[in-house]
């Protein structure tokens, strides 16, 4: 199977489709794969980036800095297993916002 391709996060489609993202390491822990769209403002929380699990009153929301890449969601493959994708560790990969000591 072809490794999947990684963009810019300035061409991520922002109509409410969900895309895989790959969210930067910080004090929290290390760089992580999520799903996530982009949400127009509403009475839950403004408008940006959000986790895909995330439901009225617990919006999981992701600022501009946090997110370093994304990709399409894969299809359906159900003749194989698959796995998501590693996250992107190019050199870009420092910590964001320090260490936290």
């Amino acid at each position: 199977m072809d490794e999947p391709r990684w963009r810019h996060m300035s061409n991520a489609p922002k109509d409410g489709s969900r895309i895989l993202v790959t969210v930067r390491p910080s004090e929290q822990g290390p760089a992580e794969v999520d799903v996530a769209y982009w949400s127009r403002a509403d009475q839950f929380g403004i408008e940006g980036w959000r986790a895909s699990d995330s439901h009225p009153g617990q919006v999981i929301g992701y600022a501009d800095p946090e997110l370093k890449c994304w990709m399409p969601l894969p299809g359906a493959n159900l003749d194989k297993e698959s796995d998501l994708p590693t996250p992107w560790a190019g050199e870009d990969a420092e910590e964001l916002y320090g260490s936290g000591i």
